[in-house]
């Protein structure tokens, strides 16, 4: 009995940074606001198909406008979250993203619902996110400290997947029962309860300002500097912001494809999208041991190619209920678990690399430029889907996706990366690549 006792005991798994009470309230408020997103994430184009009958174009221009104010206002943000404290932003941005979202059954419910309110929400809660997540990501870092960048990553990658595992399932419930606009409250009110939850963090001297009140101009070139001065970040904007376009010319359509032309219900696809779930799951396991035995730059690589398959493989969905069931659940297990790997790389990389100092800047130029293309990407989904078909749409997604993979391969230094590189300073951040790439 007490051999049992002592397995079970909270200090044989609660190990690494679970002791970190920082962190556990971090990785609980992004768990949640995952959560609650799965939900909009089906929620937010099938109230537009579903409830206003909007073309694929439509949907396409709504998936647009969320992305939209990244390459307009990522910039600034950085420079926000470098001159502020951290976690105020991060709360402030959790509750407007709540109240945004509150607009949607609101007006569902006063029957005045349009598909303009829907895009003003969308670029609203987009808006929040430019500044919110950049903020998120520099606290973590500074909370948990550099050398444990990697396990921090893998474990919000859980998050992620346990949120996905869980969430679409009911999110498709939710729809099927209270329908898509009202099943948005969830994630209105996990918005809350994440802000709520952040309050409970103590401040700390590192959660102060870096950066002075000096010219706003120049501090944001001094973040587009540093990227561009640093081979291995340079080459992950130019990858990432290809990738991109494809990734939402996917998102742009893909409830509709799965709606439309496979014909599923609400409930169907959220349980469909459950595997994700457990494609990011297995990504967060198996991540650093693809990392020691390939190296971290082959094992990025080949996520970024595993996406593109996952997206063909959605996208030949056919034939009998239950075979169009598999080959969609199937594509979307390919997709997470391959995505995931990629960007528990590519978040570490980015966060170990640069300096405390510019950790906010960067971080905030990274996300504006890797997600500036993410607009044309919903604009191109929407009008091929609208004028060839929601599966060319899918198709065109996952031939570009893959053929990244041996582009980047041939043009940059990422398939060479070994491992994870210290903090370089500016003048110094050229040589970074050469000296990883040695051997």
């Amino acid at each position: 009995m007490s051999t049992l006792l002592s397995q079970l005991h909270p200090n044989r798994w609660l190990t690494g940074l679970w002791l970190n009470s920082d962190f556990r309230k971090l990785w609980g408020s992004l768990t949640i606001v995952h959560f609650g997103g799965q939900v909009t994430f089906l929620a937010l184009p099938l109230t537009a198909a579903l409830m206003l009958n909007a073309s694929p174009f439509e949907v396409g221009i709504l998936t647009a406008l969320e992305a939209l104010p990244y390459p307009i206002f990522g910039l600034f943000a950085g420079v926000l979250v470098d001159r502020a404290r951290k976690l105020p932003v991060i709360i402030a941005c959790d509750v407007g993203r709540g109240l945004a979202l509150l607009a949607i059954p609101a007006c569902a419910w006063f029957g005045v619902l349009t598909m303009s309110i829907l895009y003003i929400v969308g670029f609203l809660v987009g808006l929040l996110t430019v500044v919110g997540w950049p903020a998120y990501q520099v606290l973590m870092t500074e909370r948990v400290g550099r050398e444990n960048l990697v396990e921090a990553n893998a474990k919000i990658g859980v998050a992620d997947s346990a949120a996905q595992l869980v969430g679409p399932g009911l999110a498709g419930a939710l729809i099927q029962w209270l329908t898509a606009p009202f099943a948005i409250l969830l994630d209105a009110g996990c918005f809350f309860f994440s802000a709520w939850m952040l309050r409970g963090i103590p401040g700390r001297e590192s959660d102060a300002p870096k950066a002075g009140h000096g010219s706003v101009r120049v501090e944001i070139l001094e973040g587009l500097r540093i990227v561009w001065h640093n081979r291995t970040l340079r080459a992950l904007v130019w990858a990432i912001g290809a990738w991109q376009v494809f990734r939402h010319a996917f998102i742009a359509i893909v409830v509709l494809f799965a709606a439309r032309e496979l014909g599923f219900s609400a409930g169907h696809v959220g349980a469909l999208f459950m595997t994700a779930g457990l494609g990011s799951l297995a990504a967060a396991a198996v991540t650093a041991r693809l990392n020691a035995r390939f190296g971290m730059g082959p094992t990025m690589l080949g996520g970024l190619a595993g996406t593109g398959l996952g997206y063909l493989v959605m996208g030949c969905a056919n034939g009998s209920y239950w075979t169009a069931s598999l080959l969609f659940g199937g594509g979307l297990f390919v997709l997470d678990l391959t995505g995931m790997i990629f960007f528990i790389n590519y978040l570490s990389l980015r966060q170990a690399v640069t300096p405390d100092r510019l950790l906010g800047r960067v971080t905030a130029t990274m996300i504006a430029l890797t997600v500036a293309t993410a607009p044309l990407g919903g604009l191109a989904g929407g009008w091929i889907g609208q004028h060839y078909g929601l599966r060319s749409a899918m198709l065109f997604a996952g031939v570009g996706a893959l053929l990244l993979a041996p582009l980047m391969t041939w043009f940059s230094p990422i398939s060479a990366l070994r491992e994870l590189p210290g903090p370089q300073e500016p003048g110094i951040m050229e040589s970074v690549t050469e000296e990883l790439t040695k051997g």
